[in-house]
């Protein structure tokens, strides 16, 4: 966003995570995406605190994000300035918080020492949008002496952050998240009123229903759905009734609602599902895993290394270089053959 369409708030209106919301329905929270002033910095458009967070929230998407920071660990070329490790952190900053910073750290001869990575999470733009400026509650914030360098995915609403292009399957990454608990919940509390044992058999003695009362009781916890029997000799057809009240509780569609918001992560992640060892439920399966990664390491893979390498145009050095996906070699090579 340009300096002089900002308007100065006294504090922060960055998008937090909290109740379900439309993203078309009158004025939603995306009309108020923009990075507001807050002391000396601006603050992005989304919290870090809340995509952080919601990284550890479902399966999939972690585990997209990490097989793609790992892929890209794995062909990056390290050097003395700038090592695997903090290309790692570089790369889970970028593909997390769609913003990636490299500080220049120089030595006493004002040559460049190394490069190191810092936290997406805590870096904020300065208000001339030069500066930098590490921020964490509870502390003081320090503006950053040595030069910075930034790369961010890019966005319709402001120039200064990124924002990241999983944003829309958010909604799937948290209703996955409630089945999850919804289900943990469901077992653990043990008592799950699955059915009505409806008696009506005038043979039943008053110890006998009291047994049979105590006996459902304690299935209760630890040992649940355990086997009940019953003896009756000289009952009635239908004397006694087993009802089910809550088959559609006992089976929400749990497996249903899981599948389909993984789809919904790995589309916005752009990963194949026989990449991230799904099983098929179907003969065809997902065809040819090498074709799939082929796929994903051209049209994912080498974008991405395309934005770390504006690092080094911004530098004016080769801070980072990457090497080929293997997957890509070993199928030109069968090609050869």
């Amino acid at each position: 966003m340009s300096d002089n369409k900002v308007q100065e708030l006294a504090g922060p209106m960055a998008f937090s995570f909290g109740d379900p919301t439309p993203v078309i329905d009158g004025q939603g929270w995306l009309d108020y995406i923009e990075c507001a002033r807050v002391d000396k910095w601006y603050e992005p458009p989304i919290s870090p605190t809340g995509l952080a967070k919601a990284l550890r929230s479902a399966v999939h998407h972690e585990s997209a994000v990490h097989f793609k920071v790992n892929i890209l660990a794995s062909c990056f070329k390290p050097t003395k300035l700038l090592s695997r490790q903090a290309f790692k952190q570089l790369a889970l900053d970028y593909i997390v918080m769609a913003n990636a910073y490299l500080e220049e750290v120089t030595n006493g001869f004002n040559r460049t020492k190394v490069y190191r990575p810092s936290l997406a999470k805590y870096t904020r733009r300065d208000q001339d949008l030069e500066g930098f400026w590490f921020v964490q509650q509870y502390l003081q914030a320090y503006q950053f002496e040595n030069k910075m360098f930034h790369i961010r995915q890019v966005d319709v609403d402001q120039e200064i952050y990124g924002v990241p292009q999983y944003m829309a399957s958010l909604q799937s990454v948290f209703l996955n998240e409630n089945a999850t608990l919804f289900r943990r919940k469901y077992y653990l509390n043990g008592s799950h009123a699955g059915f009505i044992l409806y008696v009506n058999d005038t043979s039943q003695s008053t110890d006998d229903i009291e047994a049979m009362r105590t006996a459902l009781k304690e299935s209760k916890g630890v040992g649940n759905f355990r086997n009940l029997f019953m003896y009756s000799p000289n009952g009635k057809k239908d004397g006694v009734q087993v009802i089910p009240i809550s088959e559609v509780a006992a089976k929400d569609e749990f497996s249903q609602i899981k599948d389909v918001t993984r789809d919904d992560m790995l589309a916005a992640h752009r990963v194949p599902p026989a990449l991230m060892g799904i099983v098929p439920r179907t003969n065809g399966g997902f065809g040819s895993i090498d074709q799939a990664a082929a796929a994903f390491a051209r049209n994912e893979i080498t974008p991405l290394m395309s934005d770390f390498e504006s690092f080094n145009d911004a530098a004016g050095d080769e801070i980072i270089a990457f090497d080929p996906y293997k997957i890509e070699i070993a199928i030109a090579n069968s090609v050869r053959q």
